[in-house]
């Protein structure tokens, strides 16, 4: 429904800058321009964005299997960080990709890399999914 823009982005994708290219069962893949506004101190982009966008696209990535109504939260994050990137590096994109959709839980993985596929970061997720009747007041249903 996002890439159909049906229904609007989250709040924080805006923020950042993700930007959804493409949806698929079991799959899916955000873009981003690395910018000044995501530096931390040492002039590089900031860690947090990363993993932002791969906690994403793994979540993103098991929301595509799931039916209309339940959803998942991350569990666990695990992100290896394998190079620096700047306001001038290229447009990265991040895939996410689910290995594993069990009943209460998934594992997914993330890819952030450079044109070319050359892996900027990597991370695994393990997910708890919620039937309906579990979810939080206040939740959004995708």
């Amino acid at each position: 429904a996002m890439l159909a823009v049906e229904i609007p982005p989250p709040p924080v994708g805006v923020l950042l800058g993700f930007e959804l290219e493409s949806a698929e069962e079991g799959r899916v893949v955000f873009g981003i321009q690395p910018a000044e506004h995501h530096y931390n101190p040492n002039g590089v982009m900031h860690g947090g964005v990363a993993a932002a966008l791969l906690d994403t696209v793994t979540g993103c990535a098991v929301m595509t299997l799931l039916p209309r109504g339940v959803s998942c939260a991350t569990l666990e994050l695990k992100v290896n960080y394998i190079r620096s990137l700047t306001a001038g590096s290229p447009r990265l994109s991040c895939v996410g990709t689910v290995l594993h959709l069990g009943r209460r839980s998934a594992v997914a993985e993330g890819r952030l890399e450079l044109p070319g596929g050359k892996l900027a970061a990597h991370a695994t997720s393990t997910l708890m999914i919620f039937p309906p009747e579990e979810l939080h007041t206040g939740h959004r249903e995708r």
